[in-house]
């Protein structure tokens, strides 16, 4: 009655029949057992004409950017950022697709429905588990469908494969292929986004266990970052070969189909595999840091 209709404290008193302060003391008690809680959305914490910069520098739908904070933690704060975008747009009805990654880690962490949403969310790569500091994408699916009160598909195969033929193996499985299928009917996708050379993208080119010649003939096509396990070039061109083969995930081209697709990455050391992501079209939208935004901002201009 306080929260949601907005009746005063003494307006509740007297329909329980109760005293004020005993409303009061119950009131508290909610907010401290962790039956209500108060989410402030504090403007200031976004770089609103960051964010109108790139809109307009890269045509983007939907743009969330960090602001500078002396010693903030930049992943914490653009997966709250993720986290708003996502609770502000998110539809009854809908599908949700999740890829993995830290920055997603951190979406998920931040996400705090007020009420139950009837969606579903469904991974866009298999499991990952090649790196136990990262959470595997499947963990990531099952905690977001519960943090938003919703239902999960899961896909029940690792992401990364020692050989093409395994994972066309695991493609002629009804339920894997069944669960992919599930990734390409979402309405709204988050991705995570890697550059070549650094964290995530690392993490998955060495779970690949390429030989010497493999790993030069992906080098030789010169890729510069990945999202959902897919590489690509500072142009956006797909990476193909034995990287591609060994990887269970949806394809970059159907990427692109899925109408509202979020990119979730920070630090501007990144900056060439968010930009190939960009040019490539994989994203509509992005939540990021100020750093990140404008490094962004100056390779696009040529600076």
């Amino acid at each position: 009655m306080y929260f949601l209709d907005g009746r005063s404290q003494d307006d509740i008193a007297r329909v329980l029949g109760t005293s004020r302060s005993n409303v009061s003391r119950m009131l508290t008690a909610a907010r401290a057992q962790g039956v209500v809680e108060i989410r402030v959305h504090d403007q200031t914490a976004r770089a609103l004409e960051l964010e109108q910069a790139m809109r307009e520098a890269f045509g983007l739908a939907q743009v969330r950017v960090a602001a500078f904070r002396p010693g903030a933690d930049v992943v914490a704060a653009a997966g709250d950022l993720a986290a708003q975008w996502l609770d502000e747009t998110v539809r009854g009805g809908q599908v949700v697709g999740l890829s993995w990654g830290t920055s997603l880690q951190a979406t998920v962490a931040a996400v705090a429905a007020d009420k139950p949403r009837d969606v579903e969310v469904v991974p866009l790569v298999g499991g990952l588990t090649v790196d136990a500091s990262l959470v595997a994408g499947q963990e990531l699916v099952r905690e977001l469908a519960g943090r938003l009160g919703a239902t999960y598909r899961y896909l029940h195969a690792p992401a990364l494969l020692r050989s093409g033929a395994a994972r066309d193996a695991l493609l002629a499985e009804p339920a894997i292929r069944e669960a992919l299928r599930s990734a390409l009917s979402a309405d709204i996708a988050m991705v995570g986004i890697g550059s070549v050379g650094i964290g995530s993208s690392n993490v998955i080119v060495d779970g690949l266990a390429l030989t010497d010649d493999e790993r030069a003939a992906f080098l030789a096509e010169k890729p510069v970052g990945d999202t959902c396990c897919r590489f690509f070039d500072a142009e956006g061109r797909p990476i193909g070969g034995e990287v591609h083969d060994r990887v269970l995930a949806v394809e970059l081209e159907e990427l692109r189909r899925i109408p509202v697709v979020v990119g979730v990455a920070t630090g501007a050391e990144k900056v060439a595999g968010v930009l190939g992501a960009l040019r490539g079209g994989f994203v509509d939208g992005l939540v990021t840091d100020s750093g990140l935004a404008h490094a962004l901002l100056s390779a696009a201009a040529g600076r």
